[in-house]
């Protein structure tokens, strides 16, 4: 078995443990290399935290270049990476299957698609469309040697559809079509996640955000993987912007207080 493929089959078993599989955001190399000398078991790409990297807004960098950077992050350590794919950067299937084979090419474990189409007067794909996207990812995915893991993502609740049934209609149309993992990010009611893990068969996602459920109340409805997204990415700007305030305001150094921290562990994970 190849050392992708063994990681791969490894990501998917991580799902199926007794507590959810903590799946942290890294932005860059070193942020990765941290992230796994703090002990996870696997890590994700984020397309906003990715896009940051390089002053631009989540969306802006293309396929070329999130693939790029997915690779970047697999040679950073020797977990299992996931991609997030976006909507596979195409509308049409074809284009979506093209992309998750690029996703394997690049040595990733798994990645995610999701079902927004970026159109302000559409945002949601239309179900069966929806659907013939993640078969075809599907399709592409466990084709060859890699048990590639695909993730399909619901995006209603974070483009103003709070529709919990359309939701969860989704995710039972996109485990059909063959996804490995349901994610419905937005959804921080405990009693909807519950409803949902419910439904499907597959093993659910749930994004870590203000007012969601702790770890441990989800592990108590049986969600399998937490994901932060780009939150880490944006708590590191957040300090960052904390620490010029307090020089351009006080002029005082009580930033020094944090980075170190950060300084030991970079000096631990990258030594």
């Amino acid at each position: 078995m190849s050392e992708q493929a063994e990681k791969a089959r490894r990501f998917l078993a991580l799902h199926h443990e007794q507590r959810p599989l903590l799946l942290p955001n890294p932005w860059d190399r070193g942020s990765a290399k941290l992230l796994a000398s703090l002990g996870f078991q696997a890590l994700a790409t984020t397309s906003s935290g990715s896009a940051a990297t390089l002053g631009k807004l989540d969306g802006a960098i293309g396929r070329a270049g999130a693939l790029e950077h997915a690779a970047e992050i697999v040679g950073a350590s020797d977990l299992p990476v996931s991609a997030d794919l976006e909507n596979g950067f195409a509308d049409d299937a074809t284009g979506v299957a093209e992309t998750v084979r690029a996703a394997i090419a690049a040595g990733l474990a798994g990645c995610s698609i999701e079902d927004y189409s970026g159109e302000d007067a559409s945002p949601i794909y239309e179900l069966a469309e929806a659907s013939e996207r993640v078969a075809a990812a599907a399709e592409a995915a466990h084709a060859g040697e890699v048990p590639f893991v695909l993730t399909a993502r619901a995006e209603n609740y974070l483009h103003g559809r709070k529709d919990l049934e359309d939701t969860i209609e989704r995710l039972q149309a996109y485990e059909q079509a063959g996804a490995d993992v349901l994610y419905a990010p937005g959804l921080i009611e405990l009693d909807d996640i519950r409803k949902v893990v419910e439904a499907v068969g597959a093993p659910v996602n749930v994004l870590a955000r203000p007012g969601a459920p702790s770890v441990g109340e989800l592990a108590s409805v049986g969600v399998a993987r937490v994901s932060v997204g780009g939150a880490f990415a944006f708590a590191a700007l957040g300090a960052l912007v904390q620490a010029a305030g307090e020089l351009k305001g006080s002029g005082t150094y009580d930033f020094w207080e944090r980075a170190a921290v950060g300084a030991k562990a970079a000096q631990a994970a990258f030594g």
